[in-house]
Order: C-alpha cells, then structure tokens, then sequence
C-alpha cells in the first residue's frame, strides 16, 4: 500500500488522527489488562481482547465513511435523528434492559445500544444548526435560544432519568456551545439563575424522597412500605433512581473516612480499591499488565479503567492520557477556527467538547475529585455501540477538517469543457 493509496484513506487532519490512534492504542492494552474479570467469567483469555479489537475496527470503518461525508450533508440528518432520539429515550423508560439498578439499553435486531449516546451527539447537531442558522452581525438571534430549550426540553429530561450524570454533562456542553455560538449573555445569566434554583429542587428532592441504602434502618418494614408507595406512584418512575443518588452524594460528603468495620465491600469495593490501585502506583507504575487491583473493580474495563492506567502507567501514563485529550479539543478548536461557515465549526466544537468532558469527568471519578458515576472513558474504555458512536464523532470532526471551505479559499474553478477550451 503507498503513500497515495494511505493519503486516500486517512483524509482530514493528521494530528487528530494521531491522537485518536494513540487513545486506540492504549486502550487495547489497558482493556485487555483490565479485562481479567471478563477472561474468568468467560473461560477464554483473548476473547474480551478479540472483541474489543473487533468493535474498534468497526468503528474506525464507522469513522472513514463520516470522514468522506461532506459536511454541510449532517444537517439533512437532523429531521430525522431528533424524533429517533426521542422515540428511543421513551422506549428505554418502559421497555429498557436493567444493569445495576439503570435501565440503559434496548435491543433492535439483536443489537444492543444506549439511546442516550445517540441522543447526546443529535442534541449537539441540533444545537450546531440552530446557532448557525440564526447567526447576525451581532451575534446568534434572541430566538435561536428559545429553539434550543425547546429541543433540549424534550430530550435532556428523559436522559436523566436513568442517566443524571450524563444529562449533566450534556447541559454543560450545550451551555458551552451557546457561549461560543454568541447567544446574548442576558439570557446565558437568567439560565445559569434558573438552572441553579432547578437543580436546588432537585437535590432536596432526591435528599428528601431518597433512602441512604448504605445506612442501617432500624425499621426495616417501614422503610420496604414507603419505598413500595413510591414505586408506585408517578413519581416512582422518576426518582426510582433516588436512592442510587442519594447514596452516593452522601458517600462523597461524608467529612470522616469510614473504618474498616463500616465498609461495605459490596457497595465500597469500587471507591476503595480503585484508591488503592492509585496509591501502589507510586510514581512509574507497575507496568503494563502488572495491575492487581483489576482483580477486584467490579468496572475496570470500563468506568474505572483510568485507576488501571495510573496503576500500570504511573503518573506520566496518567498525565499524557490527559493531555491527549486536551490537545483534541485544541486542536478541533483550531480547526473550527479556520471554518467560513458557522456549522461546521459548532458541530465540531460541540462534538469534541463533548468527548473531553466526559473523560475529564471520568478521570475525576477515579481519583475521588466527585461523586461515583457510570460514566466511561471514551475511545479507551472497553464498550459497544458507545465506541463506535465515539469513532463517528471523531468521524465528523475529521469531516469538518477535510470539507469546511476554510478562510480565505477560494473557490474551486469548474472544468471547462474541452470544445470551449479549443
């Protein structure tokens, strides 16, 4: 295979390729590391390697088709994605497969995925379109923010009622792309005012309706009864999550650090072991495939995969992880500078901030910085459908740095017919 035949392949910008190799790179190693759990469950000890391989390469398939999609083609998906979006986030309410307390996932044709994760880039489209469209010398329209809530309205919700760390992120993103998308500040400051009163309810709500499941209940009848009452009622199905919540806000706030008596192995063993994975780590690491720790996290393939690589890799491992991150949203925001046009830019941006969000929020996570969610390491932890979304979120930002008419391009000259030439 040449040069010309590679340059064909891997169009877009170099270092975001780059960097997205590096992140597949580690991740082969640290999830089949990881992944030990999985090899004793599973009786075989390359299978969770070989599937992992085999999702990857699906989804870098995934990515070079977005890549060599133009990228003023996305908007024509968005009519369509919105109301899939919203069908799909119903459908797992009432009909979604339950893992560890969270109804997440459907099956359609034997394929298991997360609504959310389709949601989530859909919302960032949409959002993109709206502010691009509505674009003015003096920055976005006041209406283009009345069209995003609206949009927002009708998908965030239904992600954080399984999900609420990742509606979380999500709104952080889109409030981000709207600063960047110049909607007027008067009406960024009356969100950010509404926001903080909504999410004051919220957390009494969840402080009041939630049960601590970590804490002894001396009235244990009592407790079954109201907990029974609740489910059945609405809003059972809206805060069925609540003690899940609850415990963990608690968890995250206690001043003291529990003794050995009062921790719960089966409810602490995450948390715990993933502190002892960074503190053996020492400063080098143990190197790769050494960690012991991956023996007890119940997620070290997946949402506490980063404590793996600190372990492993040491704080250098860990810092560069990191600063790969950091440097795609850098570099997608290079990108979308040199982008005429304000769609591409926006998608871009929002897909990248996206991305690095969560994995900064992940990272978070296994060093104890905020409370404990379930959210991966994206385009490193091991996953489905979420890695090959992930791929084609890269895709696009590929996309955007292949196609975008760039400042000061002009444009190309139409081929003149041979008779005219003559």
């Amino acid at each position: 295979m040449n040069n010309k035949t590679l340059s064909n392949i891997f169009k877009g910008d170099k270092v975001v390729w780059m960097i997205f190799f590096f992140l597949c790179i580690i991740s082969v190693v640290e999830v089949f590391s990881a992944s030990s759990e999985l090899t004793y469950k599973g009786g075989s000890y390359f299978s969770p390697l070989i599937k992992h391989i085999g999702i990857l390469f699906l989804g870098i398939c995934c990515m070079i088709v977005t890549l060599n999609i133009q990228c003023k083609y996305f908007k024509a998906v968005t009519p369509f994605m919105l109301p899939i979006s919203f069908i799909s986030l119903i459908w797992v309410l009432f009909a979604g497969q339950a893992t560890n307390g969270a109804q997440r996932w459907v099956s359609f044709v034997g394929i298991q995925f997360q609504p959310s994760e389709i949601a989530k880039g859909t919302l960032v489209l949409a959002t993109a379109q709206i502010l691009s469209a509505m674009q003015t010398d003096h920055g976005a329209d006041q209406r283009a923010f009345k069209f995003i809530l609206i949009v927002c309205g009708f998908i965030i919700p239904l992600i954080g009622m399984e999900n609420l760390s990742t509606a979380a992120l999500l709104c952080v993103v889109i409030f981000l792309l709207m600063v960047i998308g110049r909607v007027p500040m008067r009406q960024l400051g009356k969100l950010v005012g509404i926001t903080a009163s909504f999410m004051l309810v919220v957390f009494a709500g969840i402080m009041l309706i939630g049960k601590d499941n970590t804490q002894e209940n001396t009235d244990k009848k009592l407790t079954e009864q109201v907990k029974d009452d609740r489910e059945e009622g609405a809003l059972g199905k809206i805060f069925h999550r609540a003690d899940t919540w609850k415990s963990r806000i608690d968890k995250f706030a206690s001043p003291k650090e529990p003794t050995p008596e009062e921790v719960d192995l089966d409810k602490d063993a995450q948390v715990a072991h993933a502190n002892i994975a960074i503190a053996s780590a020492n400063v080098v690491g143990k190197g790769p495939g050494n960690s012991v720790e991956r023996d007890f996290l119940s997620q070290a393939f997946s949402d506490f995969i980063y404590a793996i690589i600190i372990e492993e890799l040491g704080i250098e491992g860990a810092v560069a992880v990191a600063v790969l991150y950091i440097m795609l949203l850098f570099r997608t925001g290079r990108i979308a500078s040199r982008c005429e046009n304000n769609f591409p830019a926006l998608l871009a941006m929002g897909l990248a901030l996206l991305l690095v969000s969560q994995a900064l929020f992940n990272m978070c996570v296994a060093v104890g910085l905020v409370p404990v969610t379930g959210q991966p390491l994206p385009l490193i932890s091991k996953g489905g459908t979420s890695s090959m979304i992930n791929c084609i979120y890269v895709g696009v930002i590929l996309s955007v740095s292949r196609s975008a008419k760039k400042k000061g391009e002009s444009p190309k000259p139409k081929p003149q017919p041979v008779a005219a030439q003559a």
